[in-house]
């Protein structure tokens, strides 16, 4: 008799820890949903759109190595330099070339300005690069950005970047994923402007395929790449670089 009360009590106690653990789970996932529903399908306001009366904006632009560095100041090259301000530069490990790069373009365009940094970040994948290691230089990409964008948002309520430019190395996908984790948390995020190489001219890169769907802006330079499917809207605006 008392085997079977002892029995019972262990089932009883099971049963309401496993419906428990289910209305735990339902509430989780139906917060996922809703998260999501609210990012993907409803225009993002980001901190910029929030004060349309300032006369600026900052701006953040990763410089990847070789011609994608090129391509993203030629990018930036274009631009008001008194309207986009601060910038931020965002350069590879080792890559001094393309941080040099950046300090000759505001030297040229704003001489003895300092309103800009230039930032080192990991990179997520070096150039020959076995898959095997790839997860741990991935993930201290991620850490990193985490580092610059996420945690002042939380404890200073600070804003990384008003825009996030951003043009195919695969180190950009790290940043475009850390700026969509401050969203999920109703935290302060740039508006992601993507700018596809000039170089893709029949198929996107892999960066740009795995970007697309996030990107609030997604821009191509040939028009053979333009489109509009379920996974997010491809703009032709012509040559940009």
């Amino acid at each position: 008799m008392i085997l079977l009360e002892a029995v019972y009590l262990a089932w009883a106690t099971t049963k309401s820890h496993s419906v428990y653990i289910f209305f735990l789970s339902l509430g989780a996932y139906l917060f996922v949903l809703y998260r999501l529903y609210s990012i993907f399908c409803t225009p993002y306001v980001s901190g910029a759109q929030k004060y349309l009366g300032r006369p600026t904006r900052s701006l953040a632009v990763l410089l990847g190595s070789g011609g994608h560095s090129t391509e993203a100041l030629a990018l930036v090259s274009s631009l008001d330099f008194d309207r986009y301000s601060p910038r931020t530069y965002i350069v590879s490990e080792g890559d001094t070339l393309s941080a040099k790069k950046a300090a000759a373009l505001e030297s040229l365009k704003k001489p003895g300005n300092s309103d800009y940094r230039i930032l080192t970040m990991p990179r997520a994948r070096r150039v020959h690069q076995s898959l095997a290691s790839t997860p741990l230089t991935a993930l201290r990409s991620l850490i990193w950005t985490l580092q610059f964008m996420t945690v002042p948002a939380i404890t200073s309520k600070k804003r990384f970047a008003d825009v996030l430019l951003v043009n195919g190395p695969g180190t950009c996908v790290a940043l475009v994923l850390v700026a969509y984790f401050n969203r999920f948390w109703w935290l302060d995020s740039p508006r992601v402007v993507y700018v596809e190489s000039f170089a893709r001219v029949s198929s996107l890169s892999l960066s740009g395929k795995l970007v697309r769907p996030l990107a609030d802006r997604f821009l191509v330079q040939w028009p053979s790449l333009a489109q509009t499917d379920g996974l997010g809207v491809s703009q032709y605006r012509g040559c940009l670089v």
